[in-house]
């Protein structure tokens, strides 16, 4: 666990998955990502967790992201070589003594399957249902729109099943734009992955983690060039990051990265050729890792 002030910060592991490295290393050549990440298997997949975080203070049980749940169909699971055999996200929250009617609230930083697939799930007579049946569940206005009429080159990232049956239950809040959710916790808005990707900034006591999202979705694509084929507007990726990375090595934040198999989270370090993430920082220790091959 990690402090920040009157916060207590977990991570919470939901499970491994794979996606292709070169899409999510954009223009990055395969022999400099392979070295700065790890290297791909092969059918070109990368290994990847889906990494929630989980926000305890007074009252509140506060889950930001639930990962990619466990509705797909065998042939998905396969397709991205999901794997929650050793991590899921009700045995992680369990291990960390809640229980899924405990949460009161969660944010979704978007609504790509591998962040929202986990707020709904089929109950016993094979129904959707909230996984958090008493949690208000929190997304930007516009990046709902986003997600009902998605274009073309990014259709397949959002599904119905994961976000349509919290609307119907009248569970799904939509904001429009940053500010502060809760005192201390304050929502960040970016454009360049999907439209309307909020990222959430915790900060107390002259300390401040940020869960990145899919800003900088590992600790390899912190420097700048380092974004992601899958961004629908890389130059604003691009543009973000200078605005947000900036003061997150000045103020020293903590960065708690989501896709990183390896890697938790790190503080930034300034290098000859720009921001890098420093050592790694363990916010939660796990029961289990998967096995990390030549990872870095």
């Amino acid at each position: 666990m990690l402090r920040v002030g009157r916060f207590c910060i977990d991570v919470v592991e939901t499970g491994r998955f794979g996606l292709d490295g070169g899409a999510m290393f954009g223009v990055v050549p395969k022999p400099l990502w392979e070295r700065a990440y790890h290297p791909a298997d092969a059918a070109n997949r990368i290994p990847m967790a889906a990494r929630a975080l989980l926000i305890r203070w007074d009252s509140r049980i506060v889950l930001v992201d639930t990962g990619n749940g466990t509705k797909m169909s065998e042939k998905d699971r396969q397709i991205y070589a999901l794997d929650t055999s050793v991590f899921s996200l009700t045995g992680s929250l369990q291990q960390l003594g809640v229980r899924p009617e405990e949460v009161t609230d969660v944010i979704l930083t978007h609504l790509h399957f591998d962040h929202a697939g986990g707020g709904t799930r089929l109950d016993e007579r094979g129904e959707l249902v909230p996984s958090f049946p008493n949690a208000r569940y929190y997304v930007q206005r516009d990046q709902l729109l986003w997600a009902r009429r998605p274009t073309e080159k990014d259709r397949a990232s959002f599904r119905a099943e994961d976000f349509e049956p919290l609307a119907a239950a009248g569970l799904l809040e939509a904001l429009d734009g940053e500010g502060e959710l809760f005192p201390g916790v304050r929502l960040l808005v970016v454009h360049g992955h999907t439209r309307a990707m909020q990222l959430v900034l915790i900060s107390d006591a002259g300390q401040s983690l940020l869960y990145c999202a899919d800003l900088c979705p590992t600790a390899a694509h912190v420097p700048y060039p380092y974004i992601m084929a899958y961004d629908n507007f890389p130059l604003t990726t691009l543009e973000e990051k200078k605005r947000i990375l900036p003061q997150a090595y000045e103020e020293g934040w903590v960065l708690c990265f989501e896709h990183d198999a390896f890697v938790q989270a790190a503080r930034l370090q300034s290098t000859p050729k720009g921001f890098a993430a420093g050592e790694p920082i363990q916010i939660t220790p796990v029961a289990a890792q998967p096995a990390q091959g030549s990872a870095r």
